[in-house]
């Protein structure tokens, strides 16, 4: 074999050599942006199940809880309380309207940033018709106030550590009941400007939040930073 045919054939092996090289890389990259695609769509829907099913943003609309929460705060609700563990005594709970208890529009000045976020279901909309308040009496609690305004429940005052400092009683509205099954007595930590259950006594839904309608728990302040915290419950 002559020179000349050894030297033709290497020229003609190189550019077979660059091709086979080429799909390779074109193989590597088609894969890469497989995997990533991949990773892309397991993120989105690993962010939707726990959107819907365990964790959530919401917005304070009012002072109705102050000073645990403020209006404005942004808190992380955990949806697993309601529908997997049981609701405690204490418990911050969002929950939906019972029935009249929100008027027909709550939404006062419109948040471009807030509107954005809920329509892209990553904090839950309580401008519209969700409240957050806290557990007072469980499903067979006797719960009332006493004549020197301390709260009974079951006929033992119940120790209130995160009421307001200022708070003197802890109700001037005057109730005795005793919660049905299936339902819960909430309150306002900020007793003299919550509109909860005290104030629907004389309702047709009644002054009661059926459990099924809660979302679920209040756990942690996340915004603003300086309040970051977690809810307190009975026990602080």
């Amino acid at each position: 074999m002559t020179d000349e045919t050894e030297k033709s054939r290497g020229r003609r092996a190189q550019p077979t050599r660059r091709k086979a090289m080429t799909k390779q890389r074109r193989g590597r990259g088609w894969r890469r942006l497989l995997s990533y695609t991949i990773v892309i769509a397991v993120s989105i829907v690993a962010a939707v199940l726990i959107r819907q099913y365990l964790f959530t943003l919401a917005l304070i609309p009012s002072a109705s809880m102050d000073p645990t929460l403020k209006v404005g705060d942004r808190v992380g609700v955990e949806q697993l309380t309601g529908h997997v563990f049981d609701i405690e005594r204490g418990d911050v709970v969002v929950f939906e309207d019972p029935g009249g208890w929100l008027p027909p529009n709550t939404q006062t000045m419109p948040d471009p940033l807030y509107e954005f976020l809920v329509d892209a279901k990553v904090i839950a909309d309580t401008h519209g018709d969700l409240l957050v308040k806290r557990v007072i009496g469980l499903p067979g609690d006797h719960v009332a106030v006493g004549s020197d305004g301390v709260l009974l429940l079951n006929d033992a005052p119940l120790d209130e550590p995160y009421l307001p400092r200022t708070v003197t009683s802890a109700s001037t509205v005057p109730f005795d009941i005793t919660v049905p099954d299936g339902k819960l007595w909430v309150m306002g930590d900020n007793r003299e400007n919550s509109a909860d259950s005290r104030f629907h006594q004389d309702d047709p839904s009644g002054p009661y939040v059926d459990e099924d309608l809660v979302m679920g728990r209040a756990a942690v302040v996340l915004w603003p930073l300086a309040d970051l915290k977690l809810v307190p419950g009975l026990n602080g």
